[in-house]
């Protein structure tokens, strides 16, 4: 069995236009065997607002944000995600990779279940249950799938979209998704290129965190970070080796990342 990294692009980057400097410096790391998730929740909103539609967030009890997805935000977040993934995808072609986009939609390879109800907390403290939406649990990855595409040469650049079980799509942290899908292929490393250089304490940047580190300093970020430590968590807890926060506007990030420059989580 190949090693294999799962590289997670911020949506920060993307809505920056830099996430082109992790694209290109991937060709001079020698980086070989990885798969490539997106983000782009600042583009959805920005689609959202053109389309006369102001987004929604929510607030779990254990504080973490995310946008709430009725059907109508499903289309157009389903629309702002593949847009980029194809933007991803053609550049990496440009640059003689062989990628293809694809999202969890495809082959039903990622399976969630529908949050049919929310708990969420109100402007006034006060926890309230609301209708679930379109937002989705993940459960299955179907490792094989991917492992399938890397023999044949191909890097899945993959959207954050879901097959859900009753033959609905829909909306996935993409966070959280690269942590699910590093943890399925068995992934040595999961990265995730964001706009800081890590998690950053009292105005420096963490080096490393073990596991219980980790989640003690969970409770001490903020919206945005949070996921992501917690993505890094969850991918160490299931079996992934080492899990980064790191930043991707730098001259080489991939080369940065490779060599631990971040924050990292391990297990011990």
């Amino acid at each position: 069995m190949f090693e294999i990294t799962v590289i997670k692009i911020g949506g920060s980057l993307i809505s920056e236009g830099v996430y082109v400097k992790v694209l290109d410096n991937l060709k001079s790391s020698g980086l070989k065997n990885f798969i490539i998730v997106h983000g782009g929740g600042n583009e959805v909103s920005k689609l959202q607002k053109a389309m006369g539609k102001e987004p929604i967030f929510v607030t779990s009890p254990e504080g973490i944000k995310s946008r709430y997805t009725d059907l109508e935000t499903l289309e157009i977040f389903n629309m702002a995600m593949r847009n980029i993934g194809t933007k991803i995808t053609s550049y990496l072609n440009s640059l003689g990779f062989k990628a293809i986009n694809i999202s969890g939609v495809d082959a039903s390879f990622i399976k969630a279940e529908r949050k049919k109800k929310l708990i969420v907390i109100d402007e006034k403290g006060r926890k309230r249950v609301i209708e679930g939406g379109y937002t989705g649990r993940i459960k299955e990855v179907d490792s094989s799938f991917l492992t399938n595409l890397i023999n044949l040469g191909l890097i899945p650049v993959i959207s954050p979209i879901a097959s859900g079980y009753e033959g609905e799509i829909l909306n996935v942290d993409g966070d959280r998704g690269a942590a699910a899908i590093a943890s399925s292929v068995r992934a040595s490393k999961l990265i995730i290129f964001t706009n800081v250089d890590g998690v950053i304490m009292n105005g420096k940047v963490l080096d490393k965190l073990k596991l219980e580190e980790a989640k003690e300093v969970l409770k001490k970020v903020g919206p945005g970070m949070d996921k992501k430590l917690l993505a890094c968590i969850e991918a160490v807890e299931n079996g992934v080796e080492m899990s980064l926060i790191t930043s991707g506007k730098t001259e080489k990030p991939i080369e940065m990342a490779l060599n631990g420059v971040g924050t990292k989580v391990v297990k011990e």
